[in-house]
């Protein structure tokens, strides 16, 4: 194993030294949160497919694989989908609108009455994300290096807290890009392969299983439905998603490299399930449907390339937990710190030029890394935190954005109460039928949609100078707010 360790170990030390580098070239709010605005294609679609790509798509992709054959790469399958639509019908007129958040989005579009419970909202999803994406770690640096679960939540936390604080989007882009290639290489061109030949080849796994196993509806209609109500209406609307669309250099970019990413990730996810169904042939009797990954990696693969393929597991997570790091940090700092702030300290202070703006975003992402690693260690059964948050996310806000985007007759009031209807249908549901439930996101998402359309048809319709300046960003033509750029660090 001391090669696997030192291909880990220069992994690790690797993704240090780009935290360093992107920290010299974030010199104001546009490059920290979201690089400029300057990535083109190879760049902005290598780091989109890594941000969706987690460790719920790769460990818990082979997973599904192990478990229902090759329909489980329908849980994969549908983020691929939900990145492709908002590339193909969204992504343009999202990067022309040149903002940091979601909850800026509602406000230009609403008038200014809508970001701050739907920032709330959005923090409470990338909080979880990036938790149930740290708990990973624990996972990964057991098999690598039998740790304490909690010692590897803080080894593995603090690293990806370390580069985020250094760099913001410039030092998460550049290890994304590197997170992108490891994972290719790892677990496209080395494990499919070898998992494949190991179990005898496809006649082979096709004769030793159940012919449910290469069903392509085997997992159920019903879970595929929910997996697309989920993840794909989840990717066209979440912080994390949307940020990195914000670091495109053009519109065209971000739609033709989202396309890009997205049809990558309809790769991966049937790459998953035959690795998982390859490992059912393997290890027919595994405890659970997660130790499949690990399993055939540590028990199939030479010395070497064991270690590069758990490198790709780690930098699948890694990639996800950081992604979602700095869009919890940005929405705490942007949409909910800096209100709070101007409340109490009025407009002219709340505004204040002098501030440093990346010393500010800086320190947020530390403190929320901080909090993540913290709930990680104390937080038991990631599913249904995770479950809780995507709940939320779709249940209370899919419909005033996609809304906001799609009808010119929604109105503020119907946004909130979209966001308070559906939110508090999905808890109750939640509490009702179980988090785990397919209910709460199905009646949460209806019960949103009728008190958006109902409310904002009951209510004045959204001042026209607010349209018309809403419009002017949708086409480019209004100018982001240039951010003071700091000393470079010497």
């Amino acid at each position: 194993m001391a090669v696997d360790y030192t291909v880990i170990v220069l992994y690790l030390a690797g993704m240090l030294a780009m935290g360093w580098w992107g920290m010299r070239r974030a010199r104001s709010k546009s490059e920290f949160l979201v690089a400029g605005r300057r990535l083109g294609p190879a760049m902005y679609s290598g780091t989109m497919a890594a941000i969706v790509l987690g460790g719920a798509s790769t460990i818990g992709g082979v997973g599904l694989g192990y478990q229902y054959g090759l329909s489980g790469a329908w849980m994969v399958f549908t983020i691929g989908l939900g990145l492709l639509a908002l590339s193909v019908f969204f992504s343009a007129r999202i990067a022309r609108l040149r903002v940091y958040t979601v909850s800026e989005m509602l406000d230009l579009r609403y008038g200014g009455r809508a970001g701050v419970i739907s920032g709330v909202v959005m923090w409470a999803y990338t909080l979880m994300l990036a938790v149930t994406s740290t708990i990973a770690y624990a996972t990964i640096f057991d098999v690598l290096f039998d740790l304490n679960r909690t010692v590897a939540i803080v080894l593995g936390g603090s690293i990806v807290v370390a580069y985020s604080t250094l760099g913001g989007m410039w030092s998460i882009t550049l290890t994304d890009m590197v997170q992108f290639v490891v994972k290719t290489v790892g677990v496209l061109l080395l494990l499919l392969p070898i998992a494949v030949v190991k179990a005898g080849g496809f006649a082979e796994m096709k004769a030793e299983l159940p012919t449910e196993y290469f069903d392509p509806l085997g997992i159920g209609g019903e879970t595929i439905f929910t997996y697309v109500l989920i993840y794909t209406f989840g990717m066209l609307i979440g912080q994390d998603i949307w940020q990195r669309v914000f670091t495109a250099r053009s519109d065209r970019t971000a739609k033709w490299g989202g396309t890009v990413a997205g049809t990558y990730c309809l790769a991966y996810a049937l790459a998953g399930a035959v690795i998982g169904t390859a490992a059912k042939v393997l290890y027919p009797t595994l405890g659970s449907a997660d130790d499949a990954f690990a399993t055939i990696v540590k028990d199939e693969l030479p010395v070497g390339v064991r270690g590069l393929v758990l490198a790709a597991a780690l930098a699948a997570v890694m990639s996800t937990s950081s992604g979602a790091l700095i869009a919890c940090a940005t929405v705490a700092n942007n949409d909910i710190w800096s209100r709070i702030r101007g409340a109490v300290s009025g407009p002219a202070e709340g505004r204040d030029e002098d501030h440093d703006e990346v010393r500010g975003n800086r320190a947020f992402i530390l403190i929320m890394g901080l909090a993540v690693i913290a709930t990680a260690i104390a937080l038991n059964n990631v599913v249904e935190a995770l479950t809780v948050a995507y709940n939320l996310l779709v249940g209370g806000l899919l419909v005033p954005i996609l809304g906001g985007l799609l009808w010119k007759r929604g109105t503020a009031q119907g946004a909130l109460a979209s966001v308070a209807v559906g939110g508090v249908a999905v808890i109750a549901l939640m509490a009702w039928k179980g988090i785990l439930a397919n209910e709460p996101v199905y009646y949460g998402l209806l019960a949103s949609l009728a008190a958006y359309a109902a409310v904002s048809l009951a209510t004045p319709a959204t001042d026209p100078a607010v349209l018309a300046a809403w419009r002017e960003r949708l086409a480019g033509r209004a100018p982001e707010p240039l951010s003071e750029p700091v000393p470079a660090p010497q």
